[in-house]
């Protein structure tokens, strides 16, 4: 599902602290740490899928249901940030 989700321009986002991404993230994710989330929204396009992950899927799993919330309707959540590398 991932290739489907880059070839169709989506926006990969990792909701960890920024400590975290830093010390090991994923190419082409960007962060957004999920206290963060709620007012940065801007920063995200509705008009494209959004895939969210983190260190378990925990994080993930609420960046999901804030964004949904917000109107952003295609949302995936890929749980650990590392499954991006596999």
């Amino acid at each position: 599902m991932l290739p489907e989700l880059k070839q169709s321009g989506a926006v990969f986002v990792d909701v960890r602290s920024s400590g975290e991404f830093a010390s090991g993230n994923a190419p082409g994710t960007i962060n957004i740490p999920l206290n963060e989330l709620g007012g940065r929204l801007g920063e995200l396009p509705k008009s494209a899928p959004v895939v969210v992950c983190c260190a378990s899927g925990t994080r993930s799993g609420m960046a999901k249901l804030l964004l949904k919330k917000n109107g952003y309707p295609s949302v995936h959540n890929i749980g650990a940030w590392s499954k991006f590398l596999s």
